[in-house]
């Protein structure tokens, strides 16, 4: 370990080349809670709005120019990040989701404890021959990692089936519980759309793209609205999917948000009808927030949910049929709706505090680097946010 004469506290480096959506999110709190706590917190990403966050956090924030996905610029992004890691000197290195944890498990190998955080596996993003070389990437890059973190146990189970002979971690998703909360008042107006307040408002949250399945949404709409006349529904994020996806009159295109409460808090229901996840944020958002939730039954799925709201909030993935008889239920059955989302909030505030994720997070950094970490404090109230 490298630590400095005249400063004891661990530093850690953390690594990501997503600087948007949920792994921005993870990043963040966990800098914000290790801060707190008096670690030295250094963050490897390109430059972004959340490099510009971590800053205001008061990280050290590095710049590293990396692309989302991986090819010929691999060998000179692992080249930048040995420069890096010569000059931090971390105690601990944590790399986030595929292409961080690609190249800084070849530029640290092993050197200093790393913990890989896949948040959802990167051979399920691909088809073919790219993802036997995924898989085949992930197998070798697991003696890399002191530990590799997932999630969920699904996602766990997932990578022991494929093969991934890993020293694994389980830390589920958690939700700032202070900023992700039911309205005080009526939010839906103040959104400055042309949606009715009176009208069945749905809300999907999350990048445009494959992953997050909302062309799946948009085949279903048209069976909503027969049966949910006056229906609407609204996509709010950005991404690489933008312009292949094609929405009838009653779908908004809001994009990316600096914030995306205020949207959880005016849907009647949130939707994510995802390919694939290791823990999606999006769920938990939308329950600390009050919300009744449909979601796909993918990986961590029924492990971010209380049991009583599985029968009416779990759909098959790539189903459109089924994804709309269950927004239907829910948009016809107010009562089910609050009643549900009244227990999704209990659940979140019991299960997926963002402090429950801190701290077992500081349990999985106390055995690797044998060392105190103090634990995290309740959060103060933070206003500022990753874009969706």
């Amino acid at each position: 370990m490298h630590q400095s004469a005249t400063d004891p506290r661990p530093r850690v480096l953390h690594l990501t080349q997503s600087v948007e959506g949920g792994v921005a999110r993870v990043v963040a709190d966990l800098t914000r809670a290790q801060l707190a706590v008096g670690l030295r917190v250094t963050v490897a990403c390109p430059d972004s709005g959340l490099s510009a966050l971590l800053r205001r956090l008061g990280a050290d924030v590095r710049h590293w120019h990396a692309t989302r996905a991986p090819g010929p610029s691999l060998v000179g992004e692992v080249r930048r990040l040995a420069r890096l890691l010569d000059d931090v000197r971390p105690d601990l290195v944590h790399a986030h989701s595929a292409k961080a944890g690609l190249a800084g498990r070849i530029a640290v190998r092993g050197s200093v404890p790393t913990v890989f955080q896949p948040h959802a596996w990167s051979f399920e993003a691909v088809t073919g021959p790219t993802a036997a070389l995924a898989l085949t990437w992930e197998r070798f890059g697991a003696r890399w990692a002191h530990r590799t973190v997932c999630v969920s146990e699904a996602e766990r189970l997932r990578g022991l089936r494929a093969g991934i002979d890993a020293r694994w971690a389980v830390v589920p998703n958690g939700i700032d519980t202070g900023r992700f909360r039911p309205a005080a008042g009526a939010v839906r107006a103040s959104l400055g759309t042309d949606v009715d307040p009176a009208a069945p408002l749905v809300v999907c949250v999350a990048r445009l793209c494959r992953q997050k399945g909302q062309d799946v949404l948009l085949a279903a709409w048209p069976a909503v609205t027969r049966r949910v006349p006056g229906a609407r529904l609204v996509l709010v994020g950005d991404g690489p999917g933008r312009e292949r996806l094609r929405g009838p009159q009653q779908v908004l295109f809001a994009g990316a948000v600096a914030d995306p409460v205020p949207w959880y808090q005016a849907a009647d229901l949130v939707v994510l009808p995802s390919r694939w996840e290791g823990m999606a944020l999006a769920p938990l958002e939308a329950m600390a927030c009050g919300r009744a939730v449909v979601t796909t039954d993918v990986d961590g799925a029924r492990e971010s949910l209380p049991p009583a709201l599985v029968p009416h909030c779990l759909v098959p993935p790539e189903d459109p049929a089924a994804l709309a008889d269950a927004v239907t239920a829910l948009l016809l059955d107010p009562r089910l709706r609050a009643s549900l989302g009244h227990r999704g909030r209990e659940h979140v505030l019991a299960a997926h505090d963002v402090r429950h994720a801190a701290e077992a997070m500081a349990d999985v950094y106390r055995a690797l680097l044998g060392t105190g970490i103090a634990a995290p404090a309740a959060p103060t109230e933070y206003r500022e946010s990753i874009h969706s």
